[in-house]
């Protein structure tokens, strides 16, 4: 019979440490401490964010209002939008590409699906369906611009963004659609369950299925195995130009859905291009990727990363800070969120 240590050393970058190298004794130490590294890596930043409520909790500038159930459901609720457009960016940067035309997507849903109940009398189930397909369309666009044709992805989306922040323009004129919305959809938008707003239950049903799928299903695997090395992926069978179709198909499908509850939370379309949900919705992504699963896009990582921006911003906000100190949070989390987890995957590439 074959030796397996025999076997093992002739593997390509195999070494068998020498008797006096392989003592637990030795080993031990470093195993342990790598592991806590690890772990604190993984938690960072849900251990940064109890930090902040409690800090907001105790601060008596907003210690008041901070804890109240009124503003956790109010917090909750403004932010449902960007938590799951958070989720529709994650989908294409999985698999290694950007898609900066998500918020201009939703945008433009909320326009289309008001203006289309206000102007045209078109039923509420109707315009939902036409502005979910009009958004898978944009995705698919997206897509074929980007596998089939080999755009550039930051280019095409963002030209993608442009187009429609153009025609959301033109739609409405610059005026505020107000009126002739059905009002179920505002009630959806407003009303609550168990406390807490209707459309967050939404997101978290959304959110659990695509954290089923990533790491559950051979299509969520598959996409991880493209954003880490496409051409591999490629080799061992993966359709690499049809998976990342669908990725920016589910992305725009998503982005749609974010336009409808939008609309359904705040009862008016206005002509906004969709900047306000994007950057937002980056800094959460990227920030997720630098907890749980350090280096790599992931669903719980952005839900917790969502939590820290906008619990920051409302703690910011009621301790009496002015209306300038949230964007310029947003921005220097997105700055500070796309260093780190580009430097973690790094890390992660260069242990492989």
């Amino acid at each position: 019979m074959t030796d397996p240590s025999a076997v093992q050393a002739q593997r390509p970058g195999t070494h068998i440490p020498p008797p006096e190298e392989g003592r637990a004794s030795d080993a031990a130490p470093t195993k342990g401490t790598s592991k806590l590294r690890m772990r604190l890596e993984q938690n960072a930043l849900l251990m940064l964010l109890i930090l902040v409520i409690v800090f907001f909790a105790i601060l008596p500038a907003s210690r008041a209002t901070f804890v109240s159930p009124a503003n956790l459901s109010v917090l909750l609720g403004n932010q449902s939008t960007v938590a799951l457009l958070s989720l529709a960016v994650i989908l294409p940067l999985v698999s290694g590409y950007f898609d900066f035309s998500v918020g201009a997507i939703a945008a433009t849903s909320t326009v289309l699906s008001a203006g289309l109940m206000s102007r045209n009398g078109i039923p509420l189930w109707l315009a939902i369906v036409i502005c979910l397909v009009i958004g898978v369309f944009i995705g698919s666009v997206n897509g074929l611009l980007v596998t089939r044709y080999g755009l550039n992805s930051f280019v095409t989306t963002l030209g993608m963004a442009t187009l429609l922040g153009g025609l959301i323009q033109w739609y409405t004129g610059g005026q505020t659609i107000s009126t002739g919305i059905s009002p179920a959809l505002i009630a959806f938008g407003s009303e609550t369950w168990f406390g807490l707003p209707k459309i967050v239950y939404v997101v978290i049903l959304v959110a659990i299925l695509l954290w089923f799928m990533f790491t559950h299903t051979p299509y969520g695997r598959s996409l991880y195995a493209i954003g880490a090395n496409p051409r591999s992926a490629q080799l061992v069978g993966i359709r690499v130009n049809k998976y990342v179709l669908i990725s920016f198909m589910l992305a725009g499908l998503l982005s749609a859905m974010t336009g409808i509850l939008q609309l359904a939370r705040f009862g008016s379309a206005t002509a906004d291009t969709g900047n306000s949900l994007l950057f937002p919705a980056l800094a959460a992504a990227f920030l997720g990727a630098t907890s749980v699963r350090p280096g790599f896009f992931n669903v719980v990582g952005t839900m917790i990363g969502l939590l820290f921006v906008a619990v920051s911003v409302s703690g910011l906000t009621l301790a009496g800070a002015q209306a300038w100190v949230s964007p310029v949070f947003n921005g220097a989390a997105l700055l500070a969120a796309v260093g780190l987890s580009t430097y973690l995957g790094r890390k992660r590439g260069a242990a492989r």
